[in-house]
């Protein structure tokens, strides 16, 4: 009896000792990490809890005699390849091994990469083709009424207003150097053409030929006296504006753009690609993209323009004056953003805080508006404001003022423009010469991903990309003026 009882106490003393445990591997499964948490519960608690209750490490699957540590669910053998590496830099890899995208994919892009030109979606290329059962009709082979219906929309401005864009002055307004600029614009004098329909003996008549009548007829009496072409004059000798190319009611498909439908100036004036050194397109190339085949940008407009800063919106009919500064404010607004991207890639923006970077003429057979878009920065935040500088008929006072939008214009292009150029080529000659980047932009994986259905909905919720609202949904309110 004494034997067994102190067999028994040596028994219940060994029992009682502490186990001494070796250093453990890190648990690497949800199961390991509670009994760690449950570990560092039981140390805390008194010694005498301590001996009635069983020791958390006997629990621990990696401390059992009999048992392997489960640090995966699936254990290599000996005889098993080493185990697989994913390159988290390749989303789709990432995605079709793991079944869910790399956290990197949603962190914040930097400003640099969310710069990058966008390639569209296999499906907007598709319904480009026209040999696609759902081709759909460019744009600029659309009626004027059917392009410029969501412009009428008295609900356009207030979404304009919530993407930043506003069709006043802000606080602020523009530098005293932009202002003073605008005066030398407005006084500059320049010479006018001698023999056209704005000529003093004939201009009633011209008044009255155009009254009554529509949007193209105005466009081809008035607005080369209003806003002259610039190709024109470089083929007529003006050998500083070789490096301008214009367009006349072409699509900016080659644009980000900032809703729909796109921007369509019935004017507009930017820098063709030949404008630019060798060097200068090497550095804007991620920035452009394939832009023959239709890769979109924050810098080009058309394929053939980059940097516009110059557009003109025509209407005809009571009211309709509005519309066009809908129109010029959606295309200045991609205008002023590509000098304000391009300055922050340079970490310059400071410079063209509320300078005026882009000018928009709206006329109709009898009034002009001219204005100037400017950016107003606060740190990563930026808004859009226009600068009315002139709002006149030129049909009045037997047209004293008729040839004041002309000297304007003349005057953008040989004093303004220049500089203008100057400080874009300086800003493109800061840009890095090559790049790279972990993780291809959202755009770029377009083409690449395996299916549209979840990734859509996660690419859109964490991007960083500027959300594009569709307008063809609104119902236009009101009658439609001649166009």
């Amino acid at each position: 009896m004494a034997r067994s009882t102190r067999s028994f106490v040596a028994q219940a003393s060994v029992r009682s000792e502490p186990r001494k445990v070796g250093p453990r591997a890190p648990a690497s499964t949800p199961e390991a990490h509670c009994l760690d948490r449950a570990a560092a519960k039981a140390a805390s608690l008194p010694s005498s809890s301590k001996s009635r209750k069983r020791r958390c490490h006997d629990k621990d699957p990696s401390n059992h005699p009999f048992k392997h540590p489960r640090t995966s669910p699936h254990p290599p053998s000996p005889l098993s390849p080493e185990p697989l590496v994913i390159d988290s830099t390749d989303p789709v890899a990432f995605w079709i091994n793991q079944n869910r995208w790399p956290p990197r994919l949603f962190e914040p892009a930097s400003h640099m990469e969310r710069v990058l030109a966008r390639k569209k979606s296999s499906a907007s290329l598709k319904r480009s083709e026209p040999g696609s059962a759902s081709f759909v009709t460019p744009s600029d082979q659309k009626p004027r009424e059917e392009k410029s219906a969501p412009y009428h929309d008295p609900r356009y401005k207030p979404l304009l207003e919530t993407k930043g864009v506003f069709d006043r002055d802000s606080d602020l307004g523009i530098t005293d150097e932009s202002r003073q600029m605008t005066r030398t614009l407005l006084e500059n004098v320049q010479p006018t053409p001698g023999d056209t329909l704005f000529r003093d003996d004939i201009f009633h008549k011209t008044l009255q030929s155009v009254c009554d009548t529509n949007k193209a007829r105005v466009i081809r009496d008035f607005t080369p006296l209003l806003v002259p072409s610039a190709e024109t004059l470089a083929i007529r000798g003006k050998a500083e504006m070789e490096c301008l190319v214009e367009t006349l009611n072409e699509g900016w498909n080659n644009s980000i753009p900032l809703t729909n439908p796109r921007p369509q100036p019935d004017y507009c004036v930017g820098f063709k690609r030949m404008a630019f050194s060798d060097t200068q397109l090497e550095n804007l190339s991620p920035f452009i993209g394939d832009w023959l085949n239709g890769d979109q940008s924050f810098f080009m407009a058309s394929f053939k323009m980059l940097f516009p800063f110059l557009t003109c919106e025509v209407q005809c009919g009571l009211g309709m004056l509005r519309v066009a500064d809908n129109q010029n404010a959606h295309s200045t607004t991609l205008a002023v953003r590509a000098i304000v991207e391009l300055f922050r890639l340079v970490k310059r923006e400071d410079e063209i805080n509320r300078q005026i970077l882009a000018f928009s003429i709206s006329h109709d057979e009898a009034m002009v508006t001219i204005a100037g878009h400017y950016p107003e920065i606060k740190g990563a935040e930026t808004k859009y404001y226009r600068h009315v500088i002139r709002r006149f008929a030129f049909a009045e006072l037997d047209g004293r003022e008729k040839w004041s939008s002309y000297i304007f214009t003349m005057n953008v292009y040989e004093l303004w423009m220049p500089a203008h150029f100057a400080r874009i080529c300086s800003a493109i000659d800061q840009l890095p010469s090559h790049l790279e980047f972990g993780v291809p932009p959202l755009g770029h994986l377009e083409s690449r991903r395996p299916t549209d259905s979840a990734v859509d909905s996660a690419a859109e919720a964490h991007s960083d990309q500027p959300e594009v609202t569709s307008i063809t949904s609104l119902t236009v309110h009101g009658g439609v003026g001649r166009l």
